[in-house]
């Protein structure tokens, strides 16, 4: 049988594959493959995991969005009707004020046509006093001016009382 450079390739090949059974080098890689598999596993379960409550927490934010939103729309409907009732009330405040202002302006009006009226009554009784003297002091004698005077001064006290 003749030696060549095949057969010892062959030898070579076959004492290689030998040499890498015997140190469990195929049993090294295979662990180190389920190592990495595991590994793998490990990281594709916590992504789920991470996955999962980034999930919930998106659920929860979104519920919490929605409840602030509805809480943000009843705060402004809230504002809203206090504005309308603030806005009603001072309405009839003005209205109000505006009507008290009108009865105290018509009451000092009618005071002072009262007054006005009386201050003409007054000046009317003067002249119609000092006219009356004059016709009198000049027709009548000085007794007669007397009774006439006390008759017409009890009378202007009778009107004044």
């Amino acid at each position: 049988m003749a030696f060549d450079a095949t057969f010892f390739a062959f030898v070579g090949l076959v004492l290689f594959l030998l040499l890498l059974v015997y140190l469990k080098v195929p049993g090294m890689m295979a662990s180190s493959l389920d190592k990495r598999a595991a590994n793998i596993r490990e990281e594709l379960d916590q992504a789920k995991r991470l996955r999962e409550e980034a999930q919930a927490l998106l659920a929860e934010y979104q519920r919490k969005r929605k409840e602030a939103e509805a809480e943000a729309a009843a705060i402004v409907a809230s504002a809203e009707r206090e504005a309308a009732a603030l806005t009603e009330e001072a309405r009839q405040k003005t209205e109000e004020f505006v009507a008290r202002r009108n009865a105290l302006s018509e009451q000092k009006i009618r005071q002072a046509e009262a007054d006005a009226i009386g201050a003409v009554r007054a000046a009317a009784v003067d002249l119609a006093v000092a006219a009356a003297e004059k016709v009198i002091a000049s027709k009548a004698d000085a007794a007669t001016q007397q009774a006439l005077f006390s008759q017409s001064v009890g009378q202007v006290k009778a009107r004044l009382n």
